[in-house]
């Protein structure tokens, strides 16, 4: 089949990926470069990990995630996965990270356990005073994100997948998988995906309803001289209890030290505006982390970006089956570490026609298939 994707996100470039080893003949439409800079695929790294609160469906899904990034570095010939673990400190009972570790509890999924003391003599940038607990699940760390889809992109080209970048979309016949360009130019195809992330209410507003766009900005900050070999080996820090909603990815895959906090999150209406950091947004940032991080003042803000997400009241991927068009959105902000698992199973939804297994999938209602 004639296949056109429309966004070269992280689930656009896997979908292009698996259906490339099927043997469709793909054209990916891309509005900037790949990866785009204002996209989840345009920052150096985001996190994978076992742990996932009350989503159960999502801890055992993320099984089939791991297995299908395995094989995406063997097609790549590099693995972009720093699997350092992932790290959650509880500072009062019932927060986020309580919540993680119970869920690994259910799951029978193992992880480690330390007191304050302990959890600071070897995390040293932590406050003891600040915990109740930390543990350490051995399953997770970071993907490098600018580095997966650059080595993606080069991938698909090599094997004749046309990559449209610096292309924007102006509508989508649904019913007839006709693309048609803002230059006026129609594509035409036998199906097409959509996994155009914070831009897909342009081309589909009717899905205001269901997706909210949020504009959200993190902080790469400098650790004191002293602690930068502590963070160096440190896991991902996952969630630091309290109410701060906040996480630390270590530096890896090109990046440095990343602060981010789901509370410093904005309802916006355009994906291309209020790109640009505000002035003091990362030292507000940087101060959701204290506690549990010690002598925060001490971090220097060395850059502030921003990203654009959908978002779905229940915090699950979003699917809407449009005549000859799959509208796939990898919602939530957690969608990326499930990327090349989306791609592969969204490819054998376009081949198949089996949507409603793959709406099921995606919400994780059943428990993953390999």
């Amino acid at each position: 089949m004639r296949i056109t994707i429309v966004g070269g996100g992280i689930v656009g470039l896997s979908t292009a990926w698996a259906l490339t080893k099927r043997g469709h003949a793909v054209t990916l439409v891309e509005r900037a470069g790949l990866p785009n800079p204002l996209s989840a695929s345009g920052d150096h790294h985001r996190i994978i990990r076992r742990a996932y609160g009350g989503a159960d469906g999502y801890a055992r899904t993320i099984t089939e995630a791991f297995e299908a990034w395995e094989a995406l570095w063997r097609d790549l010939g590099h693995r972009h996965l720093d699997a350092v673990g992932v790290l959650c400190v509880s500072q009062k009972p019932g927060d986020e990270a309580e919540q993680f570790r119970e869920g690994l509890d259910r799951g029978g999924y193992a992880y480690r356990r330390f007191d304050p003391e302990e959890a600071a003599a070897r995390w040293p940038f932590l406050d003891a005073a600040a915990l109740r607990y930390a543990f350490l699940s051995e399953e997770g760390g970071a993907l490098h994100c600018r580095r997966i889809a650059a080595d993606l992109a080069a991938w698909l080209a090599a094997r004749g997948v046309v990559l449209r970048t610096h292309t924007e979309v102006a509508a989508v016949d649904t019913a007839q998988a006709r693309v048609v360009t803002s230059a006026g130019e129609t594509i035409e195809a036998d199906r097409v995906v959509v996994a155009a992330g914070a831009w897909v209410l342009r081309l589909f507003p009717d899905l205001a309803g269901t997706l909210a766009l949020f504009r959200q900005a993190l902080a790469y900050v400098t650790p004191p001289a002293d602690l930068a070999a502590a963070w160096a080996k440190a896991p991902v820090l996952l969630d630091i209890g309290g109410d701060a909603d906040g996480y630390a990815i270590p530096p890896s895959g090109g990046g440095g030290l990343k602060f981010g906090s789901g509370r410093h999150k904005v309802p916006a209406d355009d994906p291309d505006a209020d790109r640009t950091p505000r002035p003091g947004e990362g030292e507000t940032i940087r101060r959701w982390f204290s506690p549990p991080i010690a002598r925060i003042e001490d971090y220097a803000i060395a850059d502030v970006v921003t990203c654009a997400y959908t978002f779905t009241a229940d915090k699950r991927f979003f699917l809407s089956p449009r005549g000859r068009t799959l509208v796939v959105s990898a919602c939530s902000g957690h969608g990326y570490k499930f990327g090349a698992a989306v791609g592969r199973r969204v490819a054998e939804a376009a081949e198949t026609g089996d949507v409603e297994g793959l709406e099921r999938w995606l919400k994780a209602e059943l428990p993953a298939q390999a």
